[in-house]
């Protein structure tokens, strides 16, 4: 999907407490399999082969990347021995009783990692309470049904909760983060580290990718695995997936050379047919089969002699590489071979145009990463092509056929720029990209792919079969080249595979955009609303009178009368969203009426909203409502992104209930965004009821005594604290305001308000205007003795 992302505004990670303990959980786990591998190769000796497959079986979940056991791996009989147990163990359902024995459990194909009761125990081996997720439902439940808390408390109570809950949630997500950090992404593979940056390569061309960050944590993960300096972390603002932020177009068509592999893709997410145009010259490429090896040593090898050959010939060749690391490990073995070349990859990036354009040249070696020449033609000097006319796909007009040339040139192509390919890609169209930076423009060229079993793509898609193929025809150590079209057509076979996993995976993905997609657009349309400048006093009375209709409906709808009211749960929603601290005497009680209460409410929240206009203006209220409004929906929207994600990535378990997931999804995640709706309404009340809004002809406010107050009340609040304390005497210089409010007689009220006022002021607090007024009387601050200041 295309991520909008941002700076989170607090930084809360807990990666330098969590980095010591998961290195050591790390290198505590491969002595570990390293000795499961031992031990699995002496009972192979043994001949006990079902001892032996458990131990591997359970060095393959706990590292299945280790390099000892991939090579163990190719031996005859082993792999089929260990998947055989693998299949045995998942049908009788026993597979995490073995689990157990591990700190950890690796599934590369989902790129997932699962610690195991034994491996919380190493890590936190004194709290081992710190994995447990409290259960809020349950939590939160105890406190409503405590009725000694008032609406106050019960409020913290319940915000104590949450943010509880958030701070372990956060713990666990840095441990998973860290934990995939050293197992699951590799340096110089799918990151690199320049100038103290982590930055991502981009695993289909290349390239670097400076700016991109990895989302959810995992990139501060590799920051500090890496000992760099440890970013903000991203959040994600807005998110649509590629596939409908084209079909936002009225119009769609497009142009690439290796769009005909995925013309099912097309059609079945655009509706496009995709129309194969044929070159300008016929394409004069011998592509020969692919050489497989059962190691990548003996692979490298096999690369660098035949380097060796081709550059002896005088052709230039271009090696392409699927890593930083493959494409500087081949140029330490050319360089020990006396072989000039040069080396393109995301760490020398800025160099490609000097390289490329050298690339065609006599005698030169260029190793690439998937970068090199995408979409250009690399030049080929002067003799590189040997002959007036090519013998390979000949076409009469262009002069003489000779047959044995031909066949020859079919056999050793002689000249031309010669490709050759370190490992097979997941996808088809990339392999093609590569093989299609020869023969270009009718020029004459030739390619082969290099590959061994220990590649990802064999390891984890076909090695199975090919390792069953190369015990039938035989293969040695000491002979290992296999070159046969039946294995080209199963390495073809894996690919199709993943490219058929992949599609699915895409095309899931947009089923779930499309549900996103229409909560998207309502959204958006709010936004617009707002920025094109509507009137929206309207709008913000609706909400209010709704929130006052969700109150009423959800603590006071099981009568018409108050006995049987959730009276306590009424005034705490009241009490924190509109900060109306509404009380009702219990003599009165019995005479409240609901749809009165409703009418009664609403009216109020009217008039309070009705004095904070007029406090301020018409037109600096409506630029107020304009700005909080929008960041409401922006905060809120981020949240529920979230939120749906984290849905997204657990609906999957509902097909083990004979659920459709896409329905499930659809379903909640309808549920999720009524929910988004009334967050939003009672957020943006929220803001409007608290923030604190000023006059802009209001005299300046001075502080005294920790209280915020008028010039002209600041000197009268001193005459006043004189007059109070001569009982009776009536004060002698006051404002008009100030003289027609105290105009009475001084009565313990007033006296019990400044005792409490010289605590509040010796403590250094000072009074909220809509907190109770010190003296006891009930009123809220700004109605009482605040009325003077």
């Amino acid at each position: 999907p295309l991520i909008i992302s941002g700076a989170v505004e607090h930084s809360t990670h807990t990666y330098d407490k969590w980095k010591p303990r998961v290195e050591r959980l790390y290198r505590a786990q491969i002595p570990f399999v390293n000795k499961l591998i031992a031990e699995g190769e002496k009972l192979l000796k043994e001949n006990n082969e079902r001892e032996a497959a458990y131990k591997l079986l359970l060095a393959k979940r706990g590292s299945p990347r280790n390099k000892r056991l991939i090579k163990l791996e190719k031996e005859k009989g082993v792999l089929k021995m260990i998947e055989t147990l693998e299949l045995q163990l998942m049908r009788d359902k026993k597979l995490h009783e073995i689990d157990e024995e591990l700190y950890y459990t690796i599934e590369e194909r989902e790129n997932a990692i699962k610690l195991s009761d034994k491996g919380m125990q190493f890590l936190s081996p004194d709290d081992p309470g710190i994995f447990e997720l409290p259960d809020l439902a349950e939590q939160i439940g105890k406190v409503e049904e405590n009725e000694s808390l008032s609406p106050r408390e019960t409020a913290v109570e319940k915000e104590r909760i949450h943010l509880d809950y958030a701070e372990k949630m956060k713990e666990k997500t840095n441990r998973d983060n860290l934990l995939k950090a050293y197992e699951l992404f590799h340096k110089d593979e799918e990151y690199i580290v320049m100038d103290r940056k982590v930055i991502i390569v981009d695993e289909f061309t290349g390239r670097l990718m400076p700016g991109r960050r990895y989302s959810d944590g995992l990139h501060q993960a590799l920051e500090a695995k890496e000992g760099v300096t440890i970013e903000r972390e991203t959040q994600t603002l807005a998110t649509i997936t590629l596939q409908n932020y084209f079909k936002m177009y009225e119009k769609l068509a497009g142009m690439t050379g290796t769009a005909e592999t995925e013309a099912g893709e097309f059609m079945n997410t655009f509706g496009l047919e995709v129309v194969v145009i044929p070159t300008n010259k016929p394409v004069r490429r011998v592509d020969y089969d692919d050489v497989i090896f059962k190691t990548k040593r003996e692979k490298f090898n096999a690369i660098i002699e035949e380097i060796v050959r081709i550059n002896e010939m005088g052709r230039p060749i271009l090696v392409g590489t699927v890593s930083v690391d493959v494409s500087e490990t081949l140029s330490r073995m050319l360089r020990r071979r006396g072989v000039k070349h040069d080396v393109l990859n995301a760490k020398h990036h800025q160099k490609e145009a000097e390289i490329v354009s050298h690339a065609g040249e006599r005698r030169m070696v260029t190793i690439a990463t998937n970068m090199a020449g995408r979409g250009t033609d690399i030049r080929l000097d002067e003799g590189i092509v040997k002959c007036d006319w090519c013998q390979i796909y000949h076409d009469a007009s262009e002069g003489a056929h000779d047959p044995v040339k031909e066949k020859q040139c079919w056999e050793e192509m002689p000249c031309g720029l010669h490709i050759m390919g370190t490992a097979r890609h997941e996808s088809r169209r990339i392999d093609r990209q590569l093989r299609g930076r020869s023969a270009r423009q009718g020029d004459p060229g030739s390619s082969r792919f290099f590959l061994s079993l220990e590649d990802d793509l064999m390891r984890l898609f076909g090695s199975d079969k090919l390792v069953a193929i190369m015990d039938r025809i035989g293969v040695e150590d000491d002979k290992p080249i296999i070159q046969n079209r039946f294995v080209t057509k199963r390495i073809e076979a894996a690919q199709k595979t993943v490219e058929a996993m992949n599609f699915g995976v895409r095309k899931r993905l947009v089923e779930y955009d499309d549900v996103m997609n229409k909560q998207r657009e309502a959204i958006y349309g709010m936004r617009n609303e707002i920025l094109d400048g509507k009137n929206l006093k309207d709008k913000i009375i609706e909400m209010m009178d709704d929130i006052i209709d969700d109150i009423i409906d959800a603590y006071a709808e099981t009568s018409e009368y108050s006995e049987s009211w959730n009276m306590h749960s009424l005034q705490e929603e009241l009490l924190t969203i509109f900060l109306i601290d509404w009380k009702v005497g219990s003599e009165n009680l019995h005479s409240i009426k609901r749809e009165l209460l409703r009418d009664e409410l609403k009216k109020r929240t009217k008039e309070i909203y009705a004095e904070r206009e007029s406090l301020i203006g018409e037109e600096r209220m409506r630029d107020l409502e304009r700005r909080v409004m929008l960041q409401v929906i922006d905060t809120q929207w981020r949240e529920h992104l979230y939120e749906l994600d984290a849905l997204k990535q657990g609906i999957g378990l509902r097909g083990y209930a004979h659920k459709d997931p896409l329905v499930e999804y659809k379903r909640e995640s309808f549920g999720m965004f009524e929910s988004l709706l009334g967050k939003m309404n009672d957020e943006v009340i929220k803001f409007l009821f608290r923030i604190r809004i000023e006059s802009p002809d209001a005299p300046k406010l001075v502080r005294v005594e920790g209280v915020s107050m008028k010039p002209e009340a600041g000197r009268a609040i001193d005459t006043r604290r004189k007059e109070i304390a001569r009982v009776g005497q009536k004060p002698q210089s006051v404002s008009a305001k100030m003289q027609k409010n105290i105009d009475r007689p001084i009565n313990e009220s007033d006296k019990k308000f400044l005792q409490a006022y010289e605590e509040l002021k010796k403590k250094g607090k000072k009074v909220g205007r809509n907190t109770p007024c010190p003296c006891g009387s009930g009123k809220k601050f700004k109605k009482c003795h605040g009325k003077y200041l």
